[in-house]
């Protein structure tokens, strides 16, 4: 039984690593196919170090340059490559010094697509300087059947690695349909 569970874990950190990382590997493969280098963009899940421009649409937006944040309420919709948020609110905050981003964290019904990967939670904090991102909350990833829930998953990008945790007195479920053969 001891072995089942090793192989489940080992499952279970691969589906999460390609989750967060295909961004990654699809622009790997894209720089192999053309020999081009796409400038500005580095390894990452959506809004975690990436220097693609991040398009937002949101019912109403409020800049608050003693706190360093901009907010967007109502309807947030937040676009960068190929990675799309949605959530009710959306806080980005900022160094008042260099304007470079520090966090992004999006609340209320949150919902992240990425290509055929989506994960939903009611809170994602995107952390700039450490490369990581962080679903809480009834957090649940999905790619294809494959499924994973608990109350917080994180993911450190630079590390390839994810922790999922369960809520208090829970546990983490997790359902695995294994790869056809052709």
């Amino acid at each position: 039984m001891n072995l089942g569970k090793g192989i489940g874990m080992l499952v279970l950190i691969f589906f999460l690593s390609l989750f967060f990382i295909s961004g990654e590997a699809q622009e790997k493969k894209e720089v192999r196919k053309g020999d081009e280098k796409r400038p500005g963009v580095e390894k990452g899940f959506g809004f975690t170090k990436s220097n693609e421009p991040i398009d937002i649409i949101s019912d109403t937006v409020e800049a608050n340059q003693k706190q360093n944040t901009v907010t967007f309420k109502g309807n947030v919709v937040a676009k960068q490559g190929d990675t799309t948020l949605y959530s009710n609110t959306l806080v980005i905050i900022y160094d008042g010094n260099t304007k470079k981003m520090k966090e992004v964290i999006a609340t209320g019904n949150v919902k992240i697509v990425q290509l055929e990967r989506r994960a939903t939670s009611q809170k994602a904090t995107f952390y700039q300087d450490e490369n990581k991102a962080v679903l809480d909350g009834d957090a649940v990833v999905r790619e294809g059947d494959n499924i994973i829930r608990g109350e917080r998953v994180t993911f450190y990008v630079d590390e390839e690695r994810s922790v999922v945790e369960a809520g208090k007195g829970g546990r983490v479920s997790t359902y695995i349909t294994p790869t056809k053969k052709e």
